[in-house]
């Protein structure tokens, strides 16, 4: 049998802003989704409303019939009656069990945030750029039961920019995905895309962000500090401490030297907010202290006139 756009019986799954991009991209473009699948609605906001996640908002918008799951491991007997040919999958949330991948005749492909088999996991966006990465990509790869390990049928590079930081290089990849995914799913499903393994001796992880990764480092060099920065920003922030409350730090960049000790806060002599990370002088562009809104550092600056020779930790 050959597989074109409307013949394809095709199962989503995702569940974040990347992931609907792509799956609107799909239905755009005359694709046939028997299903979506996606995690279940999440309180959201200080009212903790009931949401949707993104990828379920596009698929009602199409009326294509949604399952979201609590544990897909052990709640997947809903996909049978589809009669899926291919579940294309993009940032999903949960593992993905073999009885599901034995479901589609054409099996299970994943979209992944990097150019692999460098950082496999949970993190790549973010581990592209705290390694100083110049490009990333996508992966569209085979799904097995072991973690980003299948076969790769294709890949879409772009640069990451001295300006680009998580939210940026986020907005890429989900152009990417979309792109590639449009180009590629029907050669894949025609056996046009044999696949080539992955160099295990390549591999790298790239584990979820904690937490505690979030409260920025001063003992570390400006450079390695901002890459930091960049990673955590927008969301959901790399911060440090400023009188007690959390301070973020959402848009930086390096602007020479200085004398003073790391963490102190000054004003350089173009009469800008700076911290001083180990003798380096960190421009605070964009900054968010503790139940404020966003501001520029000279904002900050207007309201907090006492924070000049002052200290972050």
């Amino acid at each position: 049998m050959s597989f074109d756009k409307a013949n394809a019986r095709i199962v989503f799954m995702g569940t974040p802003e990347i992931a609907a991009v792509t799956l609107r991209g799909l239905l755009e473009n005359g694709f046939h989704l028997v299903g979506v699948i996606t995690n279940p609605d999440k309180p959201t906001g200080r009212k903790k409303i009931l949401t949707p996640s993104p990828v379920k908002a596009v698929a009602l918008e199409y009326g294509i019939p949604v399952f979201q799951p609590e544990k897909i491991r052990l709640d997947y007997a809903f996909l049978e009656p589809l009669k899926p040919d291919v579940i294309v999958t993009l940032a999903y949330g949960q593992i993905v069990p073999q009885g599901v991948l034995d479901i589609p005749t054409k099996g299970c492909i994943n979209l992944h945030g990097s150019l692999l088999p460098k950082y496999r996991g949970a993190a790549p966006m973010q581990a592209a750029i705290l390694n100083g990465e110049k490009e990333t990509g996508v992966t569209l790869m085979e799904m097995v039961a072991a973690m980003d390990a299948g076969r790769m049928f294709d890949k879409a590079s772009f640069p990451i920019e001295e300006s680009d930081d998580y939210g940026s290089v986020y907005e890429k990849m989900s152009l990417a995905a979309k792109n590639l995914i449009l180009k590629d799913l029907i050669p894949y499903l025609n056996d046009e895309l044999p696949g080539i393994p992955q160099d295990e001796s390549l591999v790298t992880i790239a584990g979820k962000i904690k937490p505690e990764d979030e409260h920025l480092d001063l003992s570390k060099g400006g450079e390695e500090f901002l890459r930091f920065v960049k990673a955590l920003s927008p969301v959901p922030g790399g911060y440090l401490f400023y009188e007690g409350s959390k301070f973020k730090i959402l848009k930086a960049s390096l602007s020479g030297k200085n004398s003073f000790e790391s963490g102190t806060l000054f004003k350089d002599e173009h009469k800008k907010l700076c911290l001083s990370i180990n003798g380096e002088s960190l421009r605070l562009d964009l900054v968010q202290p503790e139940g404020k809104k966003p501001m520029d550092g000279n904002s900050f600056l207007n309201g907090h006139p006492e924070a000049i020779g002052n200290k972050l930790d």
